[in-house]
């Protein structure tokens, strides 16, 4: 029987100023069956998403030229974008008193498996 990742692959958008990050996260999301873009901020993941639109966006919330906070913003202002599940993954996530523009949140360095399970929740549809 066929799982949802192998019957259909969904596709990623990982958003990280950090190479190390972004190269590391990237080979364990496409080792899991996923396909994977990168950016190294919001303005660059904004160019991508004018390209393709994924099943999914993984952001760092600090980042420079525009961070996680203002890609959060301006995705679920656009009315194309606004229905985009969204996973902060960062050392300093976001304030609880911050306006939540964003359907999950893990603090790195989260543990690979609650990553991932995290990550085909999201995919899948589980927006809660």
């Amino acid at each position: 029987m066929l799982t949802n990742r192998q019957s259909r692959m969904h596709s990623i958008l990982l958003v990280d100023d950090d190479p190390d990050m972004l190269a590391a996260w990237q080979a364990i999301l496409v080792h899991e069956g996923y396909a994977v873009c990168c950016a190294r901020n919001g303005l660059e993941a904004l160019d991508h998403l004018k390209v393709r639109i994924p099943d999914l966006v993984i952001t760092d919330w600090m980042m420079p030229l525009m961070g996680g906070a203002e890609l959060c913003r301006q995705l679920k202002a656009h009315p194309e974008l606004g229905h985009l599940p969204i996973l902060v993954h960062s050392a300093a996530p976001p304030r609880a008193e911050e306006v939540q523009t964003w359907n999950a949140c893990l603090q790195k360095p989260a543990p690979m498996q609650m990553f991932l399970t995290t990550v085909e929740g999201l995919c899948k549809g589980d927006r809660s």
